[in-house]
C-alpha cells in the first residue's frame, strides 16, 4: 500500500524534481502529483485529493498565498507546507500565508554546494514534518510510527518523539502555595504562529507582568512575527535584543539562533542572548528560557506551553514546579501537532490543559489572581 499522499506545488523544475526526489526516496511518502503554480495545483488537489501539499510562496497566475486560501475555502483540510527564503520578504509571505490557512513552513536550502546535499536538506525538513502532520499514515498496510521528528530551524537533527498520545496525568499540587505570579513565560514551534496570533488578540488587557516567548523559528522570521503580533493587540510585542529590560505588560519573542536566558533580579530581570549549543535540538530553546527563568524569578511564574513537534519544554516544566510555579498547556484538539504539550501533558507535569481560545483568559486569571487583582 503506498504511504502518504504528497502534491508538490513549485513553478520552478528543478524545484519540483529536487522536491519530488527527496521525498520519494523514503518509503513511508509517495509522491503523487506535482503543479507548477497554485492554479492547477486547485484542478490537481480536486483530482488526485493528496494527504499533504508542499507549496512555493511566489508563482505565476496563482501565488502560493492565493491558493492556500483558495483550497480552504474550497474545504481542503489537508496539511499545506510552505516552502520559504529565508528573507525578510520571505518571512513576511511566510507569516500570511499561515494566517491565510497554511499548516507549516520549511526553508529552501541557500547555499549549498550540490544537488546531493539540497536534497537532504529537503528531506531533512519535511519528511519527519510531513508525517508528523499527516495522522494514520499507513505505510504496506502498517502505520508509520511517529517516533521522531525534526523541529524547523534545528539544522534538520531528529527531535524525540513527534506526537504524544499516551494518558494524560495532571499535576497535583496539593499542599503547594499559590505563589504570586511576576511573570509568563511560553514556548511554541509548528504551528505557533497563529497559536499565538489567537493568544495574543485575545489578552483584552496587558499583562501585569512581562511575557517572554520562545518560538522555533529561524532568524529574520522572529523579528516579523514580533511585528505582526505587535499590530494584533494592546500589549507591546517586540524581538528581545540583548540587555532588554523586561516590562510589565509587554511580550518578548526570542530571536532565531539564540536562546533567551535572564541576568538581573526578579525586580529588575534583563535580557540575555546566547549562541551556547542546541538543546533539543533547537536553538532558541524552550528548556533553556524556563531553567533560565527559575533562576530569576524562582517559583513566581506560569510557564505556558503550546503546540509544537518534539518535546521542548517538558524539563522546563518540570523545573518550574519544582520551584513551585505553575504550568498550563495547549490542548490535543486544537494543537496542530501535540507534540510539545503532548510532552508535558503525559509527563504529569500540566497544571491544565486548555484550548487555545481559553488560554490568553486564563493567564490573564492566573496573573491577576495571584497579585490580588481582579478574580
Amino acid at each position: 500500500m503506498p504511504g502518504v499522499r504528497v502534491l508538490v506545488v513549485d513553478d520552478s523544475v528543478v524545484i519540483r524534481r529536487l522536491v519530488t526526489d527527496a521525498l520519494s526516496a523514503d518509503p513511508a511518502i509517495e509522491v503523487v502529483g506535482t503543479a507548477a503554480n497554485g492554479k492547477i495545483a486547485l484542478t490537481k488537489v480536486a483530482q488526485l485529493r493528496p494527504d499533504a501539499i508542499t507549496m512555493d510562496i511566489e508563482m505565476p497566475e496563482m501565488d502560493g498565498i492565493t491558493a492556500v486560501r483558495e483550497l480552504r475555502k474550497s474545504g481542503c483540510k489537508a496539511p499545506i507546507i510552505m516552502f520559504s527564503t529565508l528573507t525578510a520578504r520571505g518571512a513576511t509571505a511566510t507569516l500570511d500565508a499561515l494566517s491565510a490557512g497554511a499548516t507549516d513552513y520549511v526553508t529552501k536550502p541557500a547555499n549549498v554546494g550540490s544537488v546531493q546535499q539540497a536534497m537532504a536538506s529537503v528531506r531533512e525538513q519535511l519528511v519527519p514534518l510531513i508525517l508528523a502532520l499527516v495522522p494514520h499514515a499507513v505505510v504496506g498496510g502498517r502505520q508509520v510510527p511517529r517516533t521522531s521528528a525534526t523541529i524547523p530551524g534545528a539544522g534538520g537533527k531528529p527531535a524525540p518523539r513527534a506526537l504524544y498520545s499516551g494518558p494524560v496525568k495532571l499535576h497535583d499540587r496539593t499542599g503547594m502555595p499559590n505563589k504570586p505570579v511576576r511573570a509568563v513565560i511560553l514556548g511554541s514551534s509548528t504551528g505557533g504562529p497563529e497559536a499565538l496570533s489567537k493568544l495574543v488578540k485575545q489578552l483584552i488587557r496587558p499583562l501585569p507582568v512581562p511575557m517572554v516567548i520562545t518560538q522555533h523559528m529561524p532568524p529574520v522570521f522572529t523579528a516579523q512575527l514580533a511585528a505582526r503580533l505587535d499590530r494584533m493587540t494592546s500589549s507591546e510585542v517586540i524581538e528581545a535584543k540583548e540587555g532588554t529590560t523586561l516590562r510589565p505588560g509587554s511580550i518578548y519573542i526570542a530571536p532565531g539562533d539564540f536562546h533567551m536566558e535572564f541576568a538581573g533580579n526578579a525586580g529588575v530581570a534583563r535580557v540575555k542572548l546566547t549562541q551556547t549549543p542546541p538543546v533539543n535540538f533547537c536553538r532558541p530553546s524552550v528548556d533553556v528560557m524556563f531553567d533560565a527563568a527559575v533562576k530569576i524569578f524562582g517559583g513566581e511564574m506560569l510557564a505556558v506551553v503550546l503546540t509544537g513537534m518534539g518535546q521542548d519544554g517538558k524539563e522546563g516544566c518540570r523545573v518550574v514546579l519544582d520551584a513551585g510555579g505553575r504550568t498550563l498547556v495547549q490542548d490535543e484538539k486544537s494543537s496542530v501537532v501535540w507534540g510539545m504539550p503532548g510532552a508535558v501533558a503525559t509527563a504529569g507535569y500540566a497544571d491544565q490543559i486548555l484550548p487555545i481560545e481559553e488560554i490568553a483568559g486564563q493567564i490573564t486569571r492566573i496573573v491577576e489572581s495571584s497579585q490580588g487583582g481582579r478574580p
